[in-house]
């Protein structure tokens, strides 16, 4: 696992991953051109957790090429967390409607973004599971 070495930025890391609500998923197009996109999240049992957007091109760059970067927002310079690792839909995630801890980490941004966490569903349904396979945190 990833940031395991029990340092401080290691455990303010963990932290972030159990906190954040917002970060950014770096993918690569079959052409080569990163793109990164704002995603909500779930930190569960060192893997990351990101409903895709059904049609995103996202999806169809991590087809192509699993390899991602994954960080936070970082105004100031001194909290930067960043990780790499592979990414693959994975349906036997299941559908989001029966993901209690993500719906409870996102509810309130659901119903005002969405209206019901069934219209929300209907477009977030692509299960994306990043296997990290490099953390850094190096302030």
């Amino acid at each position: 696992m990833i940031f395991d070495s029990g340092s401080q930025r290691d455990q303010r890391a963990l932290e972030r991953l159990a906190t954040e609500r917002i970060a950014w998923l770096t993918t690569v197009t079959p052409e080569g051109q990163p793109q990164s996109v704002p995603v909500w999240f779930l930190w569960q049992d060192g893997t990351i957790l990101v409903y895709g957007d059904n049609r995103a091109q996202r999806n169809r760059n991590i087809a192509a090429n699993p390899r991602v970067s994954f960080h936070f927002n970082d105004d100031a310079g001194s909290d930067v967390v960043f990780i790499e690792g592979e990414a693959a839909v994975d349906p036997s995630v299941g559908p989001i409607l029966d993901h209690t801890a993500y719906l409870a980490k996102y509810m309130d941004r659901i119903i005002s973004s969405f209206g019901t966490p069934e219209q929300y569903a209907e477009r977030y349904d692509v299960p994306i599971v990043i296997r990290p396979t490099r953390g850094r945190s190096p302030y």
